[in-house]
């Protein structure tokens, strides 16, 4: 049976500069439970994103539509033996997020473009994720890496990551490389805090994140990522 994760919740992201970050960070590991890797600071996120030939996912989120869609294999470790094939879809601040574990040499078949190797796993969203990619013609576009640390609690789902030092490349679209030549995305200074949670954000936990002065983010990492490397190329 293939390990299946499904989640749904409200998502709400902010810019910070590191200071306000360390300043966020101190108030609320002693609130929240922090992430099992955060004991060295925080981890490394890696994705691989599949667009379309014609970038739809990537104009979409550029045009402002209310519905949208992302499809990435995502690591945290370039020696890791799995990594997830997940589908992200937005209608505003909510997301679903599902989630389909492949070991190592499945997930270079889906980078290879043989999709087939989904349908083997006998799954509804495997066989969705397929239907997908093989439909709307999908294919590796780009690598995002950055630096996380995060924060949970369970009531209500909540969860607090800090997002940092985000990169990217275009050239190089193995995503368990241990050299990859990464480039610096946006300002190194700063970071993207992400808020999620269901139903509501606990009183205790808003206050934590007052963020009265600061506006939401719309953009996605992917979404900055691909914007920087297309206007570098021009």
């Amino acid at each position: 049976m293939a390990e299946i994760l499904d989640v749904l919740r409200t998502e709400q992201k902010y810019e910070l500069s590191l200071a306000e970050m360390y300043s966020m960070t101190a108030r609320l590991s002693k609130m929240l439970t922090g992430d099992k890797h955060n004991y060295q600071g925080g981890y490394m996120v890696r994705s691989l994103y599949f667009d379309t030939v014609n970038d739809d996912d990537f104009y979409d989120k550029l045009d402002g539509l209310e519905i949208r869609r992302k499809i990435r294999l995502r690591i945290y470790d370039p020696k890791a033996s799995t990594a997830k094939l997940e589908l992200k879809e937005k209608t505003g601040n909510n997301q679903r997020k599902r989630s389909l574990t492949l070991n190592r040499d499945e997930a270079m078949q889906v980078v290879s473009g043989n999709y087939d190797v989904l349908l083997d796993k006998k799954d509804d969203f495997a066989d969705e994720l397929y239907c997908r990619m093989k439909q709307y013609t999908y294919r590796p576009k780009c690598i995002v890496q950055y630096f996380r640390t995060a924060y949970a609690e369970k009531v209500n789902d909540t969860r607090i990551t800090f997002d940092r030092d985000l990169r990217a490349t275009e050239a190089d679209l193995n995503v368990f490389g241990e050299d990859l030549r990464l480039y610096p995305v946006g300002l190194t200074l700063n970071c993207t805090m992400e808020v999620k949670f269901n139903n509501f954000l606990l009183s205790y936990v808003k206050d934590a994140v007052s963020l009265a002065d600061k506006t939401q983010l719309s953009a996605s990492k992917y979404g900055m990522a691909r914007n920087y490397l297309i206007r570098a190329a021009l």
